[in-house]
């Protein structure tokens, strides 16, 4: 089975001819993704990496024969919304979207159509999906040979606000001996188009993962979400949390980190989500250095 891509996905890249996304196209390219095109409007013609660019989505999927499983969207803020609209509106049932500093009206539009369209999106502010050993889709990993590295397949499911934690808490699971089953950078922005909660169900349909690991932050109400769900639903998979910045908690209206780290009350503070996913059943490593080992603990593992 599969979390949300596998090696038959294709996708394209929104924006593709910027400096970013070009760098994003070698790099999934490299790792055995099948981009099938790109969209910049005014540079129909233009290749990237052999890739070819055309004006629009749908001028792009006339002339593939195709709707893309996916698109990764890398446009500026300013026409984010457009670009996947554009996307959805052509039958793209997986967004990630990768730009940040989008406005929030903008966002809760964008995750309303999804949900209309039965879309997905990953993100905004996020690096994306990658399933170790088969594709990625975003800039989750770097290059290649780093997320070659870092990610090796395995049984445990990745969720992390965090683009960069993603790839360091997989890595810690690959040099364990454990490896990852499908990692997902689901973005730091206080509204992003699918949370923890939102995520398990796929996970917990995957024969292939047998725990989770979610990177989290105070601000925001998904870890309440994430541990409601875990009861409600009687998961069969065990979860370790890691919450980063507990310093936040003696220093009230701050922002750490991410958009979507500012804390409202005290339902948001970390003390509270620790306690909640606790409640929940939920392991809370003190360490990163620690999440391998509770892992191996809950399902039975050797580490190496």
């Amino acid at each position: 089975m599969s979390i949300l891509i596998d090696q038959n996905t294709t996708f394209i890249v929104q924006g593709i001819t910027g400096r970013e996304a070009v760098n994003l196209t070698r790099e999934c390219l490299d790792y055995g993704s099948r981009i099938i095109g790109g969209v910049t409007p005014g540079r129909k013609g233009r290749e990237v990496h052999g890739v070819p660019v055309y004006d629009s989505v749908a001028q792009l999927v006339e002339s593939v024969g195709m709707v893309p499983d996916g698109s990764v969207v890398t446009v500026p803020p300013t026409f984010t919304r457009d670009a996947v609209f554009e996307a959805i509106e052509a039958g793209v049932k997986l967004v990630v979207i990768v730009t940040e500093r989008i406005p929030r009206y903008d966002v809760a539009q964008m995750v309303e159509l999804a949900s209309l369209r039965g879309a997905r999106i990953i993100g905004p502010n996020c690096l994306g999906v990658i399933r170790p050993g088969v594709a990625k889709m975003g800039g989750i990993g770097g290059p290649a040979k780093d997320a070659a590295k870092a990610y090796q397949p395995g049984p445990v499911g990745v969720m992390s606000r965090s683009g960069g934690m993603t790839t360091e808490i997989s890595s810690t699971l690959t040099a364990a001996g454990l490896g990852v089953s499908t990692a997902i950078s689901i973005g730091g922005d206080a509204i992003i188009g699918s949370t923890y909660a939102e995520l398990m169900p796929l996970f917990e349909a995957d024969d292939q993962t047998e725990a989770i690991v979610i990177y989290s932050e105070p601000g925001g109400r998904m870890e309440a979400e994430l541990a409601r769900w875990v009861r409600e639903n009687k998961s069969r998979l065990p979860v370790v949390a890691f919450m980063a910045g507990r310093f936040m908690d003696e220093m009230p209206g701050m922002s750490f980190g991410h958009a979507g780290t500012i804390v409202e009350g005290k339902a948001d503070t970390a003390a509270e989500k620790i306690a909640r996913l606790h409640e929940a059943g939920i392991a809370v490593a003190e360490e990163i250095a620690e999440i391998p080992g509770l892992v191996a603990e809950r399902i039975g593992k050797v580490m190496a």
